[in-house]
């Protein structure tokens, strides 16, 4: 009997994303109320709230569920012999997720709310340090991996949001591979580091690299990782 009843629960969950997810691609997010949700997907009103809880429970499963299918898109790619040009296609799925989801994209970055990420957020960030962790193990990072991440991960989002609020017949699509090459400029180096001038993309390529070594105490690990970390930062 609690398998039913966990399996209808989660059946009416299913059916209330895909119509909340509808009508806001049909109406934006003024299209979405709890009585438009209920009737779409053909529950009562009362489901929607012991589910969700309100409606900004709604909204937000809603956006975790975006992130879901573009997480799955992304991760189903192979990685290539080349971080760089992986970081690129990864640029580029956003970017078309983007154009053909807007209204849902728009929900999943312009709407997040301070301080809170769900766990399907948290893990399409932890894939973009991954692409950025690869680039900094050939020794190719210019500057730290937790700026470069953040840094790919603002203007990607930025840029796709304000493509979206473009009238389309005023878009002009190459805005976003200018950005895409311009931050990819600012992040990596033309040849690995160990061969470029300055410490910091040193002290990157060797903090990615510091985890697979035995030879340090926990002691000594955490000091090497924090002064690594300082000269990285310092340029």
């Amino acid at each position: 009997m609690e398998i039913e009843h966990t399996a209808s629960r989660e059946s009416h969950r299913e059916r209330i994303l895909d119509a909340t997810i509808q009508l806001l691609a049909e109406g934006g997010r003024e299209a979405i109320s709890t009585r438009a949700v209920s009737a779409a997907a053909g529950v009562q009103a009362p489901t929607i709230y012991r589910i969700f809880g309100d409606k900004q429970g709604l909204l937000d499963a809603v956006a975790a569920h975006g992130f879901e299918i573009h997480l799955g898109d992304k991760t189903r790619l192979e990685p290539t012999g080349d971080p760089i040009e992986d970081l690129r296609t990864g640029w580029d799925l956003n970017f078309e997720f983007g154009l053909a989801n807007p209204a849902l994209y728009n929900l999943m970055h312009s709407e997040a709310r301070p301080g809170v990420a769900t766990p399907a957020a948290i893990a399409a960030i932890e894939l973009l340090r991954s692409y950025i962790h690869r680039i900094a193990e050939a020794g190719r990072l210019r500057i730290n991996e937790t700026r470069a991440t953040q840094l790919v991960h603002a203007l990607g989002a930025g840029i796709t949001l304000a493509i979206i609020a473009t009238p389309r017949d005023h878009r002009d699509l190459t805005v976003s591979h200018l950005a895409r090459e311009a931050v990819i400029a600012a992040i990596t180096t033309e040849a690995p580091t160990a061969t470029a001038p300055g410490p910091a993309g040193a002290a990157v390529a060797l903090l990615a690299h510091l985890p697979r070594t035995n030879v340090l105490t926990t002691g000594e690990f955490g000091l090497l990782t924090e002064l690594l970390a300082r000269i990285a930062a310092a340029e």
